[in-house]
């Protein structure tokens, strides 16, 4: 097809997600490797967003390709009820050599909205419970339940929802007011404020409280010291299930498996998706414990997909774990956060729209202000849709820098491959952005 038929007709048969359909489409892809990709005209981006923080090893992955080629090749489609050598071969290496030591079984999924919908009953079913806890600066997903659970303005379309969400704070410690003396200090201050929450909603009432383990979309908030440990005492003293959405930060995002890792703690159900099959085919799943698995041994699990656990899905995930481990993509990942960090605090030296950097592995956003000193975002909360925010992002794609943003933020959460070299450049792009949006506020 012709560039601009492609446009035309993309335009009027399709819905393109979270816009406007009259919007501006962005440039037509042509090809992509490793870190970038080209359009139609030739013109080189960097993938400073891995796309949607998925393609964590990058376009062009041979190992996943030839799995999906092979697969497709011997059974491309099988129901789900049936077993078969990639459903049980994946499921086993997750549980066995990933997963804590206290998971039992793996339910496969398509992504991550599924994954959290189908974490959301199985918690209500092994429960007997029908609250639900979740913070309100996070996304979950966009089908009935996880949009429910979700706690930013992109559920408002969704509401009135569904009976038993509620929604309590972040360790969001770049806005808070009050002074903590440390991190440790600012958890107990959370933490005494959800155990309070939960008292007064019943805990006897209260199935799950679920949370994105590092906030995603809406900031990479990372957890203070001691916060994951506190939210998983509070949950295991109240009968509470302590569920992980490591969609975004799951598959070496962090430089673990998963973020919580990082923590030592272990959830009673795990979601994930994305960097499973790092976006080449659709695959999502839910981790649970033992305990919950042997309940469904006697008790009926009610759901099931029929793209659920797809042969090709799973060959992939199983070829994407083989090609972590192959080549080290995690130390490069603990290597290039370095770099990140490095870069990205000599923007924020320079510009004083950059407000905050936060950074684990190479899950990044960068926060941008209009003040420093008070910290008054770029954009208000909820009110900038394709305005100066998708006009900054607009600048850096035409530069060759392609990402995403959301509130005030802008994600730089590239493929786990990333080189030094690739950072440097990729971060002079967006130097020379930050100059024009210094001279808009200043």
């Amino acid at each position: 097809m012709e560039k601009d038929d492609i446009i035309d007709d993309g335009r009027k048969y399709l819905f393109y997600p979270w816009k406007k359909q009259k919007a501006s489409p962005p440039p037509v892809i042509e090809k992509a490797s490793g870190c970038c990709f080209w359009d139609r005209d030739g013109k080189k981006y960097f993938d400073m967003s891995s796309q949607l923080v998925n393609m964590n090893l990058g376009h062009g992955n041979r190992e996943i390709i030839d799995a999906i080629k092979n697969q497709s090749e011997r059974i491309a489609y099988m129901a789900p009820h049936y077993p078969l050598d990639v459903r049980s071969k994946l499921a086993k290496i997750i549980i066995e050599e990933i997963a804590p030591d206290n998971m039992g079984k793996v339910f496969f999924t398509l992504g991550g909205s599924d994954a959290n919908e189908h974490a959301l009953r199985i918690a209500r079913a092994f429960t007997g419970r029908h609250k639900v806890l979740s913070r309100y600066r996070s996304y979950h997903g966009a089908t009935a339940g996880s949009a429910n659970l979700s706690g930013e303005p992109r559920r408002f379309p969704s509401e009135p929802g569904m009976s038993g969400f509620i929604k309590f704070f972040d360790p969001y410690l770049y806005r808070e007011t009050v002074d903590f003396k440390s991190e440790e200090e600012a958890s107990q201050y959370y933490l005494s404020k959800l155990e309070e929450q939960i008292l007064y909603e019943g805990a006897d009432q209260i199935a799950a409280v679920f949370i994105e383990t590092i906030t995603g979309t809406n900031g990479v908030i990372i957890p203070p010291e001691g916060y994951l440990e506190g939210l998983r005492g509070i949950c295991t003293r109240y009968g509470i299930l302590l569920v992980c959405d490591e969609v975004m930060t799951g598959w070496g995002r962090t430089g673990e498996w998963f973020a919580f890792m990082h923590w030592k703690i272990k959830p009673d159900i795990i979601t994930f998706a994305k960097g499973i099959t790092c976006g080449y085919v659709p695959l999502g799943g839910v981790i649970v414990s033992r305990e919950i698995s042997s309940y469904f041994d006697e008790n009926n699990f009610v759901s099931g997909l029929t793209y659920g656990a797809h042969p090709v899905g799973c060959a992939a995930g199983i070829a994407a774990i083989g090609a972590y481990r192959k080549y080290n993509v995690f130390e490069n990942v603990k290597k290039m956060e370095k770099v990140l960090v490095r870069e990205l605090e000599l923007l924020k030296e320079k510009h004083t729209c950059l407000g905050d950097v936060r950074v684990k592995g190479l899950f990044c956003m960068i926060e941008l202000v209009r003040d420093r000193n008070t910290k008054e975002p770029l954009v208000p909360y909820n009110s900038d849709p394709q305005g100066m925010m998708g006009e900054i992002t607009s600048m850096l794609l035409a530069e060759g820098f392609a990402t995403y943003s959301h509130e005030n933020m802008i994600s730089v959460s590239p493929p786990l491959v990333i080189t030094e070299e690739e950072i440097i450049e990729a971060c002079g792009i967006l130097d020379r952005v930050l100059e024009w949006v210094d001279s808009e506020i200043n």
